[in-house]
């Protein structure tokens, strides 16, 4: 038996307690952090001690410090170019992804490259979600670090049940870039159930349905609990319905009602956002009144909930058709149900608790704050993660991630930290270079973003790849983890069916003591690693416009005109120079000024493409 000893008092040392693990519900609209005091889930509070939810906005001021939360809520209205506000939305996706959001956002997004992540533009820097999101964790931990009076340094991070790989390690690295050691990424239908007490009894068996309706999506998510673990039956919603859009459907009320100016007021984006807050305002208290009356241009307005449930109406029964549909996927009937989950703000109006109970036939349960519920159960997940819950079986998951090296050194990670073994996952790839004939496998293990500063496993090599021009070989590389934690990495290109396999068995081959180094390098280094990741990212994109102009002037030298062949090598060239140097931002500009220049030169390219084709032909 070890007996701690304080060497400055001589005295019996207290029991050294265990780091707190947060758990943290990363909202579209307002974020929560949570944590286990006294055996219970708590949300801490911001401010005066009266408010958990902290709005997931963030702005830049003048001389570009950053403010997260009330304080930059508030420059929506005065200052909304450089206030940044649902970025959940933008996490892990393209910017053909999200360009139908563009004229409901008061700041840039910008089209880079169809393959890569969206980027945001403020104040001629240009942002990645993972970087703005990361500022809202950052905020987070500070609250905590201010209210526990200690350092926090891990959590647990929850994401809607539909979000791909993409998104979910995207969520993962902004934790990280936060300073944060991200022990699970959690669905939030589990994160509710786990806070309404469900799965903390091995014995217990339930079918769960968790309705959630935030800010900016909605998902209806049916669970199946067994022994413990919790398994999504099916899952369906809408990315782009939520509660903002019940927001809008308000304001569009009172500009037909009242006979606004929507022309103007659309050009004034200061004021679009004050009549935006000014409708979210009338949906929380008719929720629990009869009418709401304020003012706006001088104008008084008033909404009835009558009239307002007549304008949710629509919205609400695009929820219910995913409800049903969810239901069929799930392979259960209403009857079947025990439980149904209330999560968001925006199910707190009444109709949206008739029409479920209409539905399922159940009373849906709305015991525990909406707002808080996910936040609460992250911290029960924590709190099993912390061992603090000894009756609850964890499986056995991945101790660091799992990847390949890409082009500039890059690490692609395939199997997460912390992914439950034994598991599978596969990335899509392809060739570089134009004739390519063989792929370089390279494995890695390690949670850094260049691959030399991780831990090589070992390499294969996929030969006999189909001579073909950059881009065309579709290449499939497929890690499976096997209960033992053999890894077994698969390489296949799919027009032609070569492929190659190597096993390789050191996956866990590696110290404690190694392994914890390499996690305290990866939160040490987060932010000059994603800093240098983001360079390389744009070198690499660079190098592929760079070559495309280049293509493209050969191809079409006839139809352009002399000043366009002289414009797009000026530009090119300048991208090219830029690439050279360390800066981020000047090759995003570089490569922004080629792209806005060239693209309706693309264009007319194609058309005259189209018009010889067609030419001589009956459609």
């Amino acid at each position: 038996m070890k007996i701690p000893i304080d060497l400055k008092t001589g005295e019996v040392a207290s029991e050294k307690k265990e780091d707190i693990i947060v758990g943290i519900d990363l909202g579209t609209t307002n974020s929560l952090i949570a944590y286990i005091k006294e055996g219970e889930p708590v949300t801490i509070k911001s401010g005066a001690g009266k408010n958990a939810l902290v709005p997931s906005v963030i702005h830049f001021d003048a001389e570009g410090a950053v403010v997260v939360g009330d304080t930059a809520r508030d420059r929506l209205i005065t200052d909304p170019s450089n206030t940044i506000f649902s970025v959940k939305r933008l996490m892990g996706r393209s910017y053909d992804d999200v360009s139908h959001l563009r004229h409901l956002l008061g700041y840039e997004i910008i089209d880079g490259d169809t393959a890569s992540l969206v980027k945001v533009k403020v104040q001629g820097r240009f942002y990645t979600p993972i970087e703005l999101s990361a500022q809202i964790l950052r905020s987070l931990k500070q609250l905590a670090e201010n209210d526990l009076g200690k350092p926090i340094s891990k959590a647990v991070i929850t994401v809607p049940a539909y979000f791909n790989d993409a998104q979910r390690q995207a969520t993962r690295d902004a934790g990280k870039l936060a300073g944060l050691d991200v022990l699970r990424i959690v669905n939030e239908p589990t994160a509710a159930s786990l806070a309404y007490g469900i799965g903390l009894d091995r014995q217990q068996h339930m079918n769960i349905a968790v309705y959630d309706l935030g800010g900016g999506t909605f998902d209806i998510s049916i669970l199946r609990l067994e022994d413990g673990i919790f398994d999504v039956l099916s899952t369906h919603g809408d990315t782009s319905l939520g509660g903002d859009d019940i927001d809008r459907s308000i304001v569009e009320h009172w500009f037909k009602t009242y006979g606004f100016d929507l022309a103007t007021i659309g050009k004034d984006a200061a004021k679009g956002q004050e009549i935006r807050l000014l409708a979210e305002k009338a949906k929380k208290h008719l929720s629990s009144h009869e009418t709401y009356t304020n003012s706006i241009l001088g104008r008084e307005i008033t909404l009835s909930r009558a009239d307002f449930e007549k304008l949710a109406a629509p919205l609400i029964q695009r929820t219910l058709e995913s409800c049903r549909h969810a239901l069929v996927d799930s392979g259960l009937k209403a009857s079947e149900l025990d439980k149904i989950i209330l999560v968001g703000g925006s199910t707190r109006i009444p109709l949206i608790k008739s029409e479920l109970k209409n539905l399922f036939g159940l009373d849906p349960d709305d015991n525990l704050d909406p707002d808080e519920v996910v936040a609460l159960g992250a911290a029960v997940q924590a709190d099993i993660l912390a061992g603090n819950r000894k009756d609850i079986l964890l499986l056995d998951v991945t101790p660091l991630s799992l990847g390949i090296e890409t082009v500039g050194g890059l690490m692609d990670v395939i199997i997460p930290r912390n992914s439950k073994v034994p598991g599978r996952a596969g990335r899509k790839y392809t060739t570089s270079v134009d004739g390519q004939t063989s792929l370089r496998v390279s494995v890695f293990q390690g949670e850094r973003d260049l691959v030399a500063d991780n831990r090589k496993l070992g390499e294969f090599t996929l030969r006999n790849i189909p001579p073909m021009p950059a881009g065309m070989p579709k290449l499939e590389v497929h890690f499976v983890l096997d209960a033992d934690g053999i890894l077994t990495v698969k390489a296949m290109e799919e027009r032609s069916g070569t492929q190659a396999t190597v096993e390789i068995r050191s996956a866990y081959g590696i110290s404690e003591e190694e392994m914890s180094r390499m996690l305290i390098d990866s939160i040490r280094h987060a932010e000059q690693d994603l800093k240098m990741r983001a360079l390389l990212e744009s070198r690499n994109e660079a190098a592929n416009i760079s070559l495309s102009t280049d293509r493209f002037i050969r191809q079409h030298t006839d139809q352009l005109t002399e000043n366009e062949i002289i414009t797009l090598e000026k530009l090119n060239q300048n991208l090219k120079e830029k690439c050279k140097g360390d800066l981020r931002d000047d090759i995003e500009s570089a490569m922004k000024e080629l792209n806005d220049y060239s693209a309706p030169i693309a264009h007319r390219m194609l058309d005259i493409s189209i018009n010889k084709a067609l030419k001589g032909q009956k459609i």
